[in-house]
């Protein structure tokens, strides 16, 4: 379940990067985070903490529960 959840979580992040037109070092570099953790996130292999989700949500302009 844990699982399903990062999945969905990288693929919403991907899918909103790229609506917002960064790649992943730029949004690395806004999140103050190196461009292999968006990777990592991005591909459901990392679980970020809650105050980066809610920081990737408000960089990508988009409500968190898109995230949870």
């Amino acid at each position: 379940m844990l699982e399903e959840k990062l999945k969905r979580l990288g693929k919403n992040v991907k899918i909103e990067r790229i609506r917002n037109d960064y790649s992943q070092e730029q949004l690395a570099e806004l999140l103050g985070v190196s461009p292999r953790t968006v990777s990592l996130i991005e591909n459901g292999l990392q679980h970020p903490k809650f105050f980066l989700v809610a920081k990737i949500a408000k960089i990508l302009n988009v409500d968190i529960n898109l995230f949870v």
